[in-house]
């Protein structure tokens, strides 16, 4: 049986596995790596205080994630296609690696951030 998420450790798997799916994908990567050219090293840790504060109640996040994903519509497409793709990818991370509320939680939130940074993006 897979464990469910309940530790930073936990968080820091599925946001690096989740990741390397990203760069390897046609969609994804090239919105990551050729247009926002993603400092790596720093915005894993960033993604593992932004989901570890979600997710386990940590409150070490501290960015605004919406500012920055809004910029970036701006220089590329970001529409139903790769928001559905990014979901698809971190859905198939955790179900993957782990199983039990804090996964479900972790997905729920997904989709959630996904449809409102699209609504946001679509009318700003």
């Amino acid at each position: 049986m897979k464990p469910d998420i309940t530790t930073r450790t936990d968080v820091e798997l599925l946001v690096n596995k989740f990741y390397e799916k990203v760069n390897e994908n046609k969609t994804l990567s090239p919105i990551f790596n050729e247009v926002a050219k993603v400092d790596w090293p720093h915005h894993l840790p960033e993604m593992y205080s932004f989901w570890s504060s979600l997710l386990l109640g940590e409150q070490s996040y501290t960015g605004n994630p919406m500012v920055k994903h809004i910029d970036l519509s701006r220089q590329t497409d970001m529409n139903e296609v790769q928001f559905s793709t990014w979901l698809l990818l971190f859905n198939e991370t955790v179900n993957e690696l782990f199983a039990g509320d804090k996964a479900e939680e972790a997905k729920s939130r997904a989709a959630n951030i996904a449809r409102l940074m699209q609504h946001k993006i679509h009318t700003s």
